[in-house]
């Protein structure tokens, strides 16, 4: 979606449906948005895509600033935000804190903000801090008073440090720096911090004030009854009391409708392929039915047209499960802000894919049926396609159901796969309803693709009389009434047969049971609707864990033994065979590491590089002739305003980049870039991304062993590897699995391994995008 768009959905969700100041709540939510653009420096981007880590858009900054702004406008009493300034440049950072101190003062809104690399003018603006240590609470108090907590603990600060560094280093055993004279009293471990700081003087007065507290404003009782009171006036009609939403059911699936119709117009390309791929399909899948002489020989045919026809109407729907597990985190969040149901945006998403799903499986079915030579009646195909329309409904409510019971994309795609097979073969055509074992008969009956099939094949042939074929007739030269037509439900003695008596005798299937069909479906389709709606209310749920490492269980049972040259040599043993260090390790250590990564002696040099990309009807210069030069050994840094164009100027010179044109002139050692210079360039995109089933270790050594030059022997590709690992200081780690967010490695960690991966090929230039975010 576009920016102004995705605020504006979050302004609506928590507007009254009320005149707010004279306006009517889309009018408010659309001022009120264009202020809040306005404070975070969005309004130049209101018509630019969001983008993800596939999807190109803006930069990742302003991406960040859209997730504060959706934050802020969803308008919360009490707002966690966790490492929000991840991505802002310097300035942005401060504006934010700045702009949550006005929020504090002003509206009463209680923030409590988890910040890396803070400055000290964010530091100041924040009345209380709290600092813990491996899970256990070191300090907590005013924010003024930390530092010299800390320094009469023991700890120095250095003169240049500030004091958001210090007290993220007192709980780094490879940073702090003790104080002389403290060395043997100061605390090391969480236990004597923790119990340092309940004997302190701080910890007593942080008792004092939250008694005073209590005894001032009571338990709460009155203040919750007040706090009820404000939410229920700002609730619209017909919004239950106690519910935390602001706007009632039908004004939620009426906001979401309208997102989901932005969605679709802004992805165009996305609808238009898949109708165009429903057109070509049609015309292979329809040409090989071409032609049909429509007698008894061309029966197989018809019943293989019709069961293409329905089978790929109702497993296209498959594809729906990728979208629901790639929007299933949007909604989760939305759901956290008190935005809508989680059902609401699933029905307003089955609605809105009415028109879509019309236009594709229409050109489909209109083409393949006339290419099939099916029966040339309009309500004979009126039927056809309702029955295959109303059979891809059910099938999506079947797929949309599944993803929306299941944890991951796996399960639920193990379950569709199975269940594509069941209603492949248990449709009646593959194996006929006669030739179904007794033991999986009931398959057919709860199949609702066999009931749309019966419907379509009988509709095909009823009150038609079909000539036999020639090759039919037995015996081929009877006479009179001494022959008959080889097909089932043939009368001897008769050259014609009737196509109910075919379709009766050779699948059982009658004309009869039509219109009984089509209720069997719509009541599949309704119980699989309500199944969706209830899976998707209760399982989309937003449920946050702490964030935990986790090993392979050999890990966790035993030791490695340490390396062996031969294990190195015998080939693909070496991945189990190379052991971890201890996390204690000396702190002199890092220069020995540094000092194993090769010189490298590439000289990089760019003159008057442009980039010009074309949006919509508009022609934008994103590089307007950069020029510079980067020499073997040295570190560059590239500044500027989120927004700027570090992104975009990265992805250029790493010749990562895949639209727009781009002019100018790029040199390696005053030669001109070879074909093989993104393979020698190595890059640490903004996302982590990552196998989530290796290990750190598996990980840095896949890189090693694919990026690096053959004829490096394996050994030393290992060992290059190790010292990866101690010079990020990733030993505790470096046995533990990738894993997802909240179940693996954190987001300090996982890019670290970002780093360590591109470090491993040992590239001649490396490029970082936004590589310190995250780290402490």
């Amino acid at each position: 979606m576009l920016f102004g768009q995705t605020l504006e959905f979050a302004a609506a969700c928590r507007t009254p449906a009320l005149r707010v100041l004279g306006a009517t709540r889309d009018q408010f939510a659309k001022h009120i948005t264009a202020v809040v653009m306005n404070i975070f420096g969005l309004s130049h981007a209101k018509n630019t895509r969001v983008g993800n880590d596939y999807v190109r858009g803006v930069s990742g900054g302003e991406r960040k600033r859209v997730s504060i702004a959706e934050m802020v406008l969803a308008a919360p009493s009490i707002a966690a935000w966790d490492n929000s300034t991840r991505g802002l440049d310097s300035a942005t950072a401060l504006e934010f804190v700045k702009s949550l101190r006005t929020a504090s003062a002003v509206a009463g809104m209680t923030q409590v903000v988890a910040i890396y690399q803070a400055s000290q003018s964010i530091y100041d603006l924040f009345d209380k801090a709290m600092v813990l240590y491996e899970g256990r609470q070191v300090y907590f108090g005013p924010a003024a008073r930390a530092r010299s907590y800390f320094e009469q603990m023991g700890y120095h600060c250095p003169s240049r440090q500030t004091t958001a560094d210090f007290l993220t280093a007192v709980t780094n055993p490879h940073e702090r720096i003790i104080r002389e004279g403290f060395e043997k009293s100061v605390p090391k471990t969480p236990d004597e911090f923790e119990q340092y700081w309940h004997n302190s003087e701080e910890f007593r007065a942080c008792k004092q004030e939250i008694a005073g507290t209590r005894e001032e404003f009571g338990e709460g009782h009155s203040n919750l009854q007040t706090f009820q009171e404000a939410h229920r006036q700002l609730q619209s009609k017909h919004t239950n009391k106690k519910s935390p939403y602001t706007i009632s059911v039908p004004m939620q699936i009426r906001l979401c409708m309208r997102r989901a119709y932005q969605r679709i117009w802004n992805d165009k390309a996305s609808t238009l392929s898949t109708i165009a791929g429903q057109i070509i399909q049609a015309l292979i899948v329809g040409s090989i039915y071409y032609g049909g002489a429509n007698t008894t020989s061309d029966f197989y045919s018809k019943g293989s047209a019709a069961f293409v026809a329905i089978l790929l109407s109702a497993l296209q729907s498959i594809v729906e499960i990728n979208g629901l597990y790639e929007q299933r985190p949007i909604v989760a969040k939305h759901e956290a802000y008190a935005f809508y149901h989680p059902a609401t945006e699933a029905a307003a998403g089955i609605i809105t894919d009415i028109p879509v799903k019309i236009a594709a499986n229409g050109c489909f079915l209109v083409i393949l049926y006339f290419l099939a030579g099916l029966r040339y009646s309009a309500a004979h195909f009126f039927i056809f396609f309702l029955f295959c329309f109303v059979s891809m409904l059910t099938m999506s409510m079947i797929f949309r159901a599944t993803a929306a019971a299941t944890k991951t994309q796996s399960q639920a795609f193990a379950i569709a796969g199975i269940l594509v097979l069941w209603i492949a073969v248990y449709t009646g055509f593959a194996i006929q309803t006669s030739y179904m074992k007794p033991w999986f008969r009931w398959s057919a009956w709860l199949n609702p693709v066999a009931y749309a099939y019966e419907s379509i094949l009988v509709n095909e042939v009823h009150a038609r009389t079909f000539p036999c074929a020639p090759t039919s007739i037995v015996p081929p030269y009877g006479t009179g009434s001494h022959f008959a037509c080889g097909i089932p439900g043939a009368v001897a003695g008769q050259s014609n047969l009737s196509g109910d008596s075919w379709v009766e005798a050779a699948y059982g299937y009658t004309y009869s049971h039509i219109w009984r069909n089509l209720g069997i479906l719509i009541a599949f389709l309704i119980f699989f609707l309500v199944l969706y709606l209830a899976a998707t209310e209760i399982n989309s749920a937003s449920t946050s864990s702490a964030e935990v490492l986790v090993f392979r269980q050999a890990e966790q049972l035993e030791l490695h033994s340490p390396v062996r040259p031969a294990d190195l040599e015998n080939g693909p043993s070496y991945a189990g065979t190379i052991s971890s260090t201890d996390a204690a390790h000396d702190e002199g250590d890092g220069s020995k590491e540094a000092a194993a990564i090769a010189p490298q002696e590439g000289f990089f040099s760019w003159r008057d590089v442009t980039l010009d990309v074309k949006l919509k009807d508009e022609n934008r210069r994103l590089l307007d002739g950069v020029s510079g030069w980067i020499k073997p050994g040295s570190l560059t840094a590239l500044m500027g305003t989120s927004g700027a164009g570090k992104m975009t100027l990265l992805d250029t010179l790493s010749q990562r980049i895949s639209v727009g044109v781009i002019t100018g002139e790029m040199h390696v050692n005053g030669r001109p870039l070879s074909s093989s210079f993104q393979r020698n360039v190595g890059y640490v995109q903004q996302q982590d991304l990552h196998l989530d089933t290796t290990t750190v270790r598996e990980a840095l050594q896949f890189s090693a062993m694919l990026r690096q030059p053959k004829s490096t022997p394996v050994r030393e590709k290992m060992e290059y590897v190790e010292s990866i690992i101690k010079l990020l200081r990733m030993e505790p780690f470096a046995e533990a699995v990738v894993g997802v967010p909240g179940e693996g490695l954190n987001v300090e960690q996982r890019k670290l391994l970002s780093i360590g991966v591109e470090m491993a090929a040992k590239p001649a230039l490396l490029f970082c995008k936004y590589s310190t975010p995250g780290l402490i």
